[in-house]
């Protein structure tokens, strides 16, 4: 059986992340298996997106994160690595240099996606096993910076579309209203409203209200009722005892309530009853490109 390991690095708006991935070449296909993943808060949409720059201090932050991860890459002595940057380092004026520094100091290629690469990346249509199958769905993947949704029909991309409505851009109030009516008019484009086509949902956020709201161990969906509750009781309470009641870590406490937002408005307008969640994201799409690139 052959292997391959290959490293996924995210740079989000939220936080930075570094993904090794096994895959196993079967008779049957080949078998993704996550081995690591480190994840380091950073929040760089706070600067991004209030002040249009990365500071000094976040900046440092994140060179010696890429030293770190480019540290571990060598011990774990993978085949082959890709590094992507999304929203705030679209939006920061200041990413040329931080990327030159990345480049320099941690030796690490990182590249600049845009929000279409950013959705195709993380749909892809060989989903877990134990989901059912869907004839059509909706991926939306809720970052801090931006949200992106693919409709997939019979396991193709029908359209996609990425919008600056973010986790971190609702805390601080930056999210204009005709970005929630360009989200409606997409639905419409795509003839998806009130259609109750389900959702796949994925990000950081709804994977650990899974975890808080999951029946039994091997629940793998949402009911979009039960999230709706969950957000009214996420609200009483303020961001200390959010962390001591849910075991929020803080950079997850106050985001995870716009990151409902999103979710819940999103279903409204499909008319989704379910949100199902696969537990994949950049990095698992970037283990997929890496793969395809191998054995191409």
């Amino acid at each position: 059986m052959k292997l391959y390991k290959f490293a996924s690095i995210d740079v989000g708006s939220n936080a930075v992340r570094l993904l090794f991935t096994n895959v196993f070449e079967t008779p049957d296909g080949p078998i993704f298996r996550k081995l690591s993943l480190v994840r380091v808060p950073i929040r760089m949409g706070e600067d991004a997106f209030i002040h249009g720059k990365i500071g000094e201090e976040k900046s440092d932050q994140l060179i010696k994160t890429m030293r770190s991860f480019k540290h571990l890459m060598n011990v774990h002595q993978v085949l082959d690595y890709r590094a992507y940057a999304t929203s705030a380092m679209r939006e920061a004026s200041n990413s040329p240099f931080i990327i030159s520094e990345i480049k320099g100091y941690a030796d690490i290629d990182l590249e600049i996606i845009g929000g279409d690469k950013e959705a195709d990346t993380i749909s892809f249509k060989d989903l877990p096993d134990y989901l059912p199958h869907m004839d059509g769905a909706v991926f939306i993947d809720v970052g801090g910076g931006s949200t992106e949704l693919t409709y997939l029909k019979n396991g193709e991309k029908v359209d996609s579309i990425s919008l600056k409505i973010g986790t971190i851009r609702l805390l601080h109030n930056t999210v204009d209203q005709l970005l929630w009516e360009n989200l409606k008019a997409w639905f419409d484009k795509n003839s998806l409203l009130n259609s109750g086509t389900p959702i796949l949902g994925t990000g950081g956020n709804i994977n650990k209200i899974l975890k808080i709201l999951r029946k039994q161990q091997n629940d793998y969906f949402i009911d979009v009722n039960d999230l709706a509750a969950f957000k009214i009781e996420l609200e009483a309470v303020d961001y200390d005892e959010r962390i001591s009641k849910y075991v929020l870590n803080p950079d997850r406490a106050d985001v995870i309530i716009p990151a409902s937002q999103i979710f819940l408005s999103a279903a409204k307008q499909l008319g989704s009853e379910t949100i199902y969640i696969p537990k994949v994201g950049l990095s698992d799409g970037i283990a997929r490109s890496l793969y395809k690139k191998y054995i191409s």
